[in-house]
């Protein structure tokens, strides 16, 4: 079983979350800020409105809020829509 994403949404796996020491102290994971960047690997084929501009394997921003965790197979992911990535890192 595989997700596929339909219409105009996006599928992307976050990058972790940097680590971080504070004079010897570690930071832990519910302190750690949400990262904003990550891989998209898998997207829908988009609406008659709205063309897909992302693919698979582009490195993307996306905002704060954005998408909706989800867990598959022990992995966690985003769903979003393509308008809640602002960015497509080159």
């Amino acid at each position: 079983m595989k997700i596929q994403p339909l219409a105009d949404r996006v599928l992307i796996k976050p990058a972790p979350a940097e680590e971080k020491t504070v004079g010897g102290i570690i930071i832990p994971d519910t302190a750690k800020e949400k990262p904003l960047k990550g891989e998209v690997v898998a997207c829908g084929k988009g609406t008659k409105d709205e063309e897909m501009v992302v693919k698979v394997g582009d490195q993307v921003l996306y905002g704060k809020y954005a998408g909706q965790e989800l867990e598959f197979e022990g992995v966690k992911y985003l769903i979003m829509r393509q308008s809640d990535i602002v960015a497509i890192l080159a």
